[in-house]
């Protein structure tokens, strides 16, 4: 009868080993899900966050960029229609020059194209990026002060209708175009820009703002 009991309770206490051991593998089991569900949750409530972020930051450019072209388009086509230039093109140079009015050039000077100046009275000495000989690369220029957008635009205007001191005939190709695709073209034939893409970039913002509805 002792070994009965003996064996009985040996044998009860291996239950109770057995069961709490499987409890204790519950639990780790369920903390271990736990804090992977967790972690996804949180993982998915930061991927939402950033791209309500990146959605909410996309939203304010175009908002920016909106109203810098709304700001400069009435101008740009008062301005072009004695010139023989197409406002869609003026209003893309500026633009893509500009970064939309945000660069330093235009927002401290209101020199919405580059346009370079020798006068240093009316001229400050900046770094930009030229494209030479198939690269780009850090060069320091003199560039042009305005009083207003208004007088940036205007000449902009004059420097294709006059051309450069060394070729009044310089844009004779620009002037003549009667489409903006022709004339982005004709703007890199005739040496206004380096850059080798700079048509293509101006098509791409004329469609993608419909910038042509100025041209009417």
């Amino acid at each position: 009868m002792a070994k009965k009991r003996k064996k009985h309770r040996i044998s009860k206490s291996m239950g109770i080993i057995l069961r709490t051991f499987l409890i204790l593998v519950v639990l780790l089991v369920a903390f271990v899900c736990f804090r992977y569900y967790r972690r996804q949750v949180l993982q998915s409530q930061q991927i939402r966050q950033e791209q309500v972020q990146k959605q909410q930051e996309q939203a304010r450019l175009l908002r920016q960029r909106k109203a810098f072209i709304k700001k400069i388009g009435p101008i740009a086509k008062e301005v072009d229609k004695s010139y023989d230039l197409l406002p869609s093109i003026t209003i893309a140079q500026a633009c893509l020059e500009s970064n939309y009015g945000q660069s330093d050039l235009s927002q401290k000077y209101n020199n919405l194209f580059g346009i370079k100046g020798t006068n240093p009275n009316t001229s400050v000495v900046l770094v930009t990026k030229e494209y030479v000989k198939g690269k780009w690369v850090n060069v320091k220029a003199r560039f042009q002060i305005y009083d207003s957008c208004e007088a940036s635009i205007r000449a902009h205007a004059r420097l294709f209708q006059n051309g450069t001191t060394w070729n009044h005939k310089q844009y004779k190709h620009v002037l003549a175009a009667k489409n903006y695709k022709q004339q982005a073209k004709e703007l890199v034939t005739d040496g206004y820009a380096t850059d080798p893409n700079y048509a293509a970039k101006l098509v791409s913002l004329i469609e993608q703002y419909n910038l042509q509805k100025y041209d009417k």
